[in-house]
């Protein structure tokens, strides 16, 4: 295992423990969720070396990369997906003109499919062979490994995309660093995260699926990701709620407790009624690059 030292977001030394938490999804192991005492971000650690790190994602049950119906919440997940494709694509055409699009975490491809059927130039990164395989394929879109991320021209898109992608992201300054640069100026990047200050995450705390350690090694609030993206020269222009994943997660914490699923549907409902005051489980931050 590896610990960190130093704040991902504000370099201080100095961190309290804040929660434990199990790999539901895997490995059943249970992890330790740090809070910084200077800034207050939230972060897991230790966390598993990088090159052991994949180990974590190798389940069906990790549905992120996968096209599988299986069970009432992949199902979910799936017919969702659909909807929320197009919202995707409305937000980010609300935002910009340009078309040349990167998507960090790209995973199977179906946000690329839908993103060149509307006119974008939009290519991929993705760590995980396999979807990558599933991307070429089946959607028909060219995704490379992530380490290709070094490999590309300084102000090379307008826009980069995050979909639920920054909290997984191992070296997570120094590929913000790499993102700046190859963005071009006034371009825009939209980063997906779930947001821990939610309800649903008041309620379940431990249990609380979208913590889903070790793959997560950040737990953001709206501060956090604001704080941290602006060392990087970026000012946030706008938040958009993701509202059905406050259902999903909940249900998924249901799940982990071991109750009756579909119950986590009201807790849903009611974080994304009282996210006027807590924001929703999951939120779209929309940053724009300073010239």
């Amino acid at each position: 295992m590896k610990t960190i030292r130093n704040c991902p977001v504000c370099n201080e030394t100095y961190f309290k423990d804040f929660l434990e938490v199990k790999d539901h999804m895997i490995t059943k192991e249970v992890f330790k969720v740090v809070e910084c005492d200077s800034c207050g971000f939230h972060f897991t650690n230790p966390i598993p070396e990088k090159e052991e790190i994949g180990e974590y994602y190798k389940s069906d049950a990790y549905i992120s990369h996968s096209s599988n119906n299986k069970g009432l919440i992949n199902s979910l997940y799936n017919k969702v997906r659909n909807i929320t494709l197009q919202d995707k694509i409305n937000w980010v055409k609300n935002e910009t003109e340009e078309k040349d699009l990167l998507d960090i975490g790209s995973g199977t491809g179906h946000f690329l499919k839908v993103a060149n059927d509307y006119g974008f130039n939009g290519i991929g990164l993705e760590p995980d062979p396999d979807a990558r395989d599933y991307a070429h394929k089946h959607n028909h879109v060219r995704s490379s490994d992530q380490v290709d991320l070094y490999e590309i021209d300084e102000n090379s898109f307008d826009v980069i995309t995050m979909w639920h992608v920054l909290e997984h992201v191992y070296d997570l300054r120094k590929d913000l660093k790499r993102i700046d640069e190859i963005l071009r100026g006034n371009g825009k990047l939209f980063i997906a995260v779930p947001n821990m200050n939610s309800y649903d995450a008041r309620f379940y705390k431990k249990d609380w699926a979208a913590y889903d350690v070790p793959r997560h090694l950040y737990h953001f609030t709206k501060n956090d990701i604001s704080r941290l993206l602006l060392d990087f020269g970026f000012d946030l222009k706008k938040v958009i709620p993701m509202k059905y994943d406050s259902f999903y997660v909940s249900m998924l914490s249901e799940k982990y407790k071991k109750r009756f699923s579909p119950f986590g549907a009201i807790i849903g409902l009611i974080s994304n009624m009282k996210a006027k005051k807590y924001g929703f489980s999951s939120q779209v931050y929309v940053f724009e690059k300073r010239t």
